[in-house]
């Protein structure tokens, strides 16, 4: 027994005769587009609009893993990124720069509840390696602390330019595969990535590039960062 739709339905007679299997591929054909059908009698009632929010539901396996992969990681980052802002807080939650901090890690905290809501929703489990990246992400987060104001700052810039660049790589994917199916799904990700970049740019107003051995710092945040993205697809 198929649910009564929720969302705003067309209603379409059958022409008498119709044969059953067909209308019940054209369901099929249907939902596959996100959409609900329900076959009534006579009738057929179509919901006018797509019945997700973010993430369409996938054709085959393939597509599946996708979103799965992506949905997977990216909760994870947006994970390492609380835990990371977390330990600077505790660090320098009482100075000047506390504030500072403060605003990007709420930003952090509104991006983590995002993917808590989309992971639940399709079905994703996390990757197995979040007990690793609590531990990680705050040790980093005060470890770059201590460093000062400064050092703080390197870290962030460090880690939202990655974060920033991986997000470009999603939204080239599912530009590639199709736009219009993932349009809400890519104005999601386009919106986060534009925030990340606003920590990066807010870390080097705030001296970052005064950290000791700055280039060195960030580019060792950097590779850890790509090994965590890697490891985090797929575990």
């Amino acid at each position: 027994m198929r649910k009564a739709l929720s969302s705003p339905v067309l209603w379409v007679e059958v022409i008498q005769g119709a044969c059953p299997s067909s209308l019940r591929r054209f369901c099929t054909r249907y939902e596959r587009e996100g959409r609900q059908a329900a076959w009534r009698g006579r009738y057929l009632q179509l919901s006018a609009t797509r019945c997700y929010s973010i993430v369409p539901p996938a054709q085959d396996s393939a597509e599946k893993d996708m979103l799965d992969r992506m949905l997977r990681v990216d909760h994870a980052g947006e994970y390492g990124a609380n835990r990371i802002y977390a330990g600077q807080m505790a660090v320098l939650g009482r100075t000047e720069t506390g504030p500072i901090i403060q605003k990007m890690w709420d930003q952090e905290k509104a991006h983590l509840k995002v993917f808590n809501e989309l992971m639940a929703d399709n079905r994703v489990r996390p990757t197995i390696l979040m007990p690793l990246w609590n531990l990680a992400g705050f040790a980093l987060g005060a470890g770059s602390a201590l460093l000062g104001k400064e050092g703080a700052m390197a870290c962030t810039v460090a880690v939202e330019e990655s974060i920033s660049e991986h997000y470009n790589s999603q939204i080239r994917t599912l530009m590639e595969e199709d736009p219009d199916k993932y349009k809400e799904l890519l104005q999601l990700i386009k919106k986060f990535r534009d925030e990340e970049m606003e920590h990066h740019d807010t870390g080097l107003e705030h001296d970052a590039e005064l950290a000791p051995a700055y280039s060195l710092m960030k580019n060792v945040i950097q590779v850890g960062c790509k090994a965590a993205i890697y490891m985090s697809e797929r575990i």
